[in-house]
């Protein structure tokens, strides 16, 4: 049996944590993390006393305000999130519906914002969701401008499948991929739930890089597309310029 370094046994101590399992018994936590029960009481009141865990009355522990503190020093969390409500605000006032901003983790997404609308189509979306990056129109939109390799790697597979329309054939993924850079907007009908569809696009740092995507997220069956896609560019290009982006100048 390999042994397992304390860093890593803590961290599997904050690994048993998920946006299923929010809060967790001792022997729950044991168990997810693959810990015997000694071990996991000695990391839990640990990472208690520093912070990252909190104990309820009840003995049940929950995420602590100090993980929160740190994780919001990550320059694609918290201070992109304050930069780009503004503008994702406004993209809901436009469209009264669903608004989403999402960076790139690996084959994934994650989403940072979610603005939702009173009577928008059902997502399954949160702050801190994650998804496969080609079932999602904020995902298209960043592997869209991903560097080759890390597209080519992506469209190797799996490609999961979450409804008949998601797409799962490589090579009609690049298709895609070529459209969303072509036309600088990516749609996904129907690709997670059979009655959604978004309209994405990607959000530039500084230097040009792509660094998050922004979408609305309406009902397929009556969806505006050339009206969505104006008002998706107009908040993306706004963040990308409040984070710093130029466009190159017309020749």
């Amino acid at each position: 049996m390999t042994l397992r370094s304390a860093p890593d046994r803590l961290l599997s101590v904050l690994a048993a944590f998920d946006h299923e399992h929010p809060a967790l018994s001792l022997t729950d936590i044991s168990r997810r993390a693959g810990l015997t029960l000694t071990t996991a009481h000695r990391l839990v009141g640990a990472l208690t006393d520093w912070g990252a865990l909190e104990r309820d009355a009840s003995g049940v522990y929950h995420v602590g305000l100090r993980l929160w503190e740190v994780a919001a020093l990550a320059p694609r969390g918290l201070a992109l999130r304050q930069i780009a409500l503004p503008y994702l605000e406004d993209l809901y006032e436009a469209t009264h519906e669903n608004v989403q901003m999402a960076v790139r983790d690996g084959r994934e997404v994650v989403y940072i914002e979610w603005l939702s609308g009173r009577s928008a189509v059902g997502v399954h979306i949160r702050v801190g969701a994650r998804w496969p990056l080609h079932a999602t129109g904020v995902g298209l939109a960043l592997l869209a401008h991903a560097d080759p390799d890390s597209q080519d790697e992506y469209c190797a597979g799996p490609l999961a499948a979450f409804t008949p329309y998601t797409i799962t054939d490589p090579a009609r993924l690049r298709r895609v991929l070529a459209e969303v850079r072509r036309t600088g907007v990516a749609v996904s009908s129907r690709q997670v739930t059979d009655d959604a569809l978004s309209v994405a696009a990607p959000v530039r740092g500084p230097g040009g890089t792509v660094t998050a995507a922004v979408s609305v997220v309406v009902p397929q069956s009556d969806a505006q597309i050339p009206v969505l896609i104006p008002a998706v560019r107009l908040a993306a290009r706004g963040i990308s310029r409040a984070l710093g982006w130029r466009p190159p100048k017309e020749p």
